[in-house]
């Protein structure tokens, strides 16, 4: 490396400790490394502008945020929760299991693990805390352990994000991504089932069957969300983009006018919410499209490819390097800038050992998302650890038996490549 990109690379770290937002960080260093370079400093500008405007892809990312929201403020998450209860609500630490089922239903809409947690993840969380019946503890940890979910079943906005920077079909991506949610899914509940017994958590009263028909009924529009999404994308309908504004508007429509739940104002200050989240994505890109072009310039994927090509690196050894790697910057750093910055220098040496893109991208979002939930500076420990008023130490002691189960899920998605392709092939995938 050159002393102008060490440079650059310690002027974000520094930037990034004393509290600078890291897309901010990214753009400086990046103006940085070209005034050093001597070169043009609008080259900066012409990385951000052609990266933004120029990739179609990335409309999606602002209108999923837009659906994601609708579902928070309307009635649907309320419609699911009595669905996903229920349906699973009936076992011993039947809550837990709600929360697991109620963050699968709902990823399939909002493609955020913050937009779960916050939104139906909230609503569960009161629930499971209402006379005592959880420690607020554990009702937070199993929240931002299921709110995981969100970004690997589709739609997916950090899939939306890998595929901007690999140039890997997005229709693929969200496929791939189905059976990696369903398997954490199911070690989540396995493991929620094995704290219930050891707490002795307690059962809920079982909804009568006679119910079932009249509560699934009500769920219906909220569960159709997903199906149109999927049916749109894999039907040939839609693209992947027109399908997130078509989303968007459906998740209006059903708010606003079938349900009622939803004002003018309300709606309003929806969209003012989502543009901001909107703007915070885009800053980031922007970053991440500046300083990848020094990357480029520095040849750094080139570099780190000859490097453990020496090291005569096999496959498995590979993803295991890249796992760990992942794991650790996912505890320190933002999960979509992991996506944009260090996959684009992965990416290249995956590929040369033989490892399918798609897999690929679906271990490190599953990474990426773990990191979400892993301390110190994991994002959802602060969010969950504000709903519930309780101790970050006391959250994070009870999502450990969580976390080491998702790891295990995740050693199952890395070395059996079937977990995630079978659906894709399924589709025509030639991966």
């Amino acid at each position: 490396m050159s002393w102008e990109f060490t440079l650059a690379v310690v002027a974000i770290v520094a930037t990034a400790i004393v509290g600078l937002p890291i897309g901010h960080a990214m753009l400086g260093a990046s103006i940085l490394y070209l005034l050093l370079e001597q070169q043009d400093m609008s080259i900066a500008a012409e990385q951000v502008l052609r990266g933004l405007y120029g990739s179609y892809v990335l409309l999606a990312i602002p209108l999923f945020i837009f659906a994601a929201d609708l579902m928070n403020i309307g009635s649907l998450s309320d419609r699911l929760l009595d669905f996903c209860r229920a349906l699973v609500g009936r076992f011993r630490g039947g809550l837990g299991h709600v929360n697991v089922v109620s963050s699968l239903i709902f990823s399939g809409m909002s493609g955020s693990a913050i937009a779960d947690a916050v939104g139906i993840g909230k609503i569960i969380i009161q629930l499971m805390t209402k006379d005592g019946k959880y420690p607020p503890a554990y009702a937070g940890a199993i929240t931002a352990a299921a709110a995981i979910i969100g970004p690997i079943i589709p739609p997916s906005i950090p899939m939306v994000l890998y595929a901007l920077v690999s140039d890997t079909s997005i229709g693929y991506l969200f496929l791939g991504g189905v059976g990696p949610g369903l398997i954490l899914a199911l070690l989540l509940m396995v493991m929620n089932a094995i704290q219930a017994r050891r707490h002795d958590f307690p059962v809920e009263v079982p909804v009568p069957v006679r119910e079932m028909p009249r509560i699934t009924l009500r769920a219906v529009p909220a569960l159709l969300m997903p199906v149109i999404l999927l049916v749109g994308i894999y039907g040939g309908i839609t693209t992947p983009t027109e399908a997130a504004a078509l989303a968007a508007l459906y998740a209006f429509l059903i708010s606003t006018f079938l349900y009622r739940s939803v004002s003018l104002r309300a709606a309003y200050e929806t969209v003012c919410q989502s543009a901001r989240s909107t703007a915070s994505v885009g800053i980031l890109i922007a970053g991440a499209l500046a300083f990848n072009y020094v990357v480029t310039v520095e040849q750094i994927p080139n570099e780190i490819r000859g490097a453990l090509g020496d090291m005569q690196l096999d496959r498995v050894t590979f993803l295991l390097l890249v796992n760990v790697l992942l794991l650790v910057l996912g505890c320190l750093l933002e999960a979509n800038a992991i996506l944009l910055v260090i996959v684009p220098i992965l990416l290249p040496t995956a590929v040369s050992l033989g490892v399918d893109p798609v897999h690929f991208g679906v271990v490190v979002v599953v990474n990426t998302m773990i990191g979400l939930a892993t301390p110190p500076y994991g994002l959802l420990l602060f969010v969950v650890s504000g709903i519930t008023k309780s101790p970050i130490g006391q959250t994070i002691r009870h999502l450990v038996p969580f976390l080491i189960i998702m790891i295990v899920g995740l050693a199952i998605i890395t070395f059996v490549p079937g977990t995630v392709l079978w659906l894709p092939r399924l589709y025509g995938y030639g991966g």
